[in-house]
């Protein structure tokens, strides 16, 4: 089902795309040269799509980049609390290993003292 949606949706978007390649293919001059119009030193003729396809990659690496950088409170966060649950987990491991055989009874552990917590009617 899931690929059903998924095919539904990104079919129509490689179309889309498919057809936005073939109708710019004509070649484009990029200058990174803003003070020389005529004869700029970097320029490049490439074609309309590749210009419009490198600029939205370039956007999505650029952008997922701030986003990972903007999310390293949250990721140390959770490695701090990774790191105290499993030494808290030790420590209860440990101390296990201590404690004195229990009975459990309803919600509450109880010592297994032998005695009951009342004494017995007469």
């Amino acid at each position: 089902m899931i690929r059903f949606l998924k095919s539904l949706v990104l079919l129509p978007i490689a179309a889309l795309v498919i057809l936005l390649a073939v109708a710019n293919r004509a070649p484009v001059r990029l200058s990174f040269d803003p003070f020389n119009v005529d004869a700029p030193v970097f320029s490049v003729d490439l074609p309309l799509y590749a210009i419009l396809f490198g600029a939205v990659a370039l956007g999505i690496v650029v952008g997922g980049i701030f986003t990972w950088l903007g999310q390293g409170k949250t990721r140390a966060r959770a490695r701090y609390h990774r790191r105290e649950a499993v030494r808290h987990e030790r420590e209860a491991t440990r101390l296990r290993a201590y404690a004195p055989e229990t009975e459990t009874s309803g919600a509450y552990t109880v010592p297994n003292t032998g005695r009951t917590a009342l004494p017995a009617p007469r």
